[in-house]
């Protein structure tokens, strides 16, 4: 009741902050993502509690994701690594996201807009594969649209970390469930051709919230979370994350 209460007030005080109309003038200290995290002193990875305009919110924070240049701060906003998670959900569940933040999870396509609309943000999608090879895909801008133009991604500035450019095919697009079709498809992408949420196009080249497959298959079904152009391939991946990081 006291945390609540405490809370409340934070965000009473921080409201015209988060609205973007005034400097910070309160003694509450409510990151915003892993950034403010990692400028607060934490350091370490793991689960974190973020302020979004719906309140308190727990995120996954990766503060090293290897390279001199990616460490520190990475807001991860999709896990996958062990099929725990079910993710051919309807688009409510991706609105709001979904899943265990220790493990598999969706942040939530709502809090992405909010963050991206008021900062400028990069992307990083790391890779491995069940026989232990691992590869990245590094882009320079990302940002989310509101809902109204159906969180629509923008995606750009590729760097190739091993792991080739599966992303870019999705940028422009919509995003999808089965019960919001919205990809460039006659069929819907999200229903017959991945069983998952996506900014799918006609229909996708990454397939991040697909089936979780354990390596069973060989890349013929076209369901699993796969990323093709790794190894021009839609075998399943052991795990893919995806995470962002503030860059003004």
């Amino acid at each position: 009741m006291i945390t609540n209460m405490i809370v409340l007030l934070c965000l009473s005080a921080l409201f015209p902050v988060l609205m973007g109309t005034e400097e910070v003038k309160s003694d509450c200290f409510l990151a915003k993502d892993c950034s403010d995290v990692y400028s607060s002193g934490k350091t370490a990875s793991g689960v974190y509690t973020v302020i979004s305009m719906d309140g308190p919110l727990q995120v996954y924070c990766e503060m090293v994701s290897g390279g001199i240049n990616d460490r520190g701060h990475w807001t991860a906003i999709l896990r996958r690594m062990n099929g725990e998670v079910n993710f051919f959900r309807p688009w409510e569940s991706y609105k709001k996201g979904f899943g265990n933040k220790d493990g598999e999870y969706w942040l939530g396509l709502e809090f992405l807009h909010q963050l991206t609309r008021r900062y400028q943000y990069k992307l990083r999608v790391d890779l491995e594969d069940f026989e232990g090879q691992k590869a990245y895909a590094l882009y320079e801008s990302f940002s989310v649209d509101s809902e109204a133009d159906g969180y629509k991604l923008h995606v750009s500035g590729f760097v190739d970390g091993g792991a080739g450019d599966s992303l870019s095919y999705h940028n422009g697009m919509k995003f999808s469930t089965f019960d919001k079709d919205q990809d460039l498809l006659s069929e819907s992408c999200a229903m017959k051709h991945s069983q998952g949420g996506f900014w799918y196009n006609s229909c996708f080249y990454t397939n991040p919230t697909g089936m979780y497959l354990w390596g069973k298959d060989d890349g013929t079904l076209y369901i699993g979370t796969s990323w093709y152009y790794w190894k021009n391939s839609y075998k399943s991946l052991k795990s893919i994350s995806m995470k962002i990081r503030r860059v003004m």
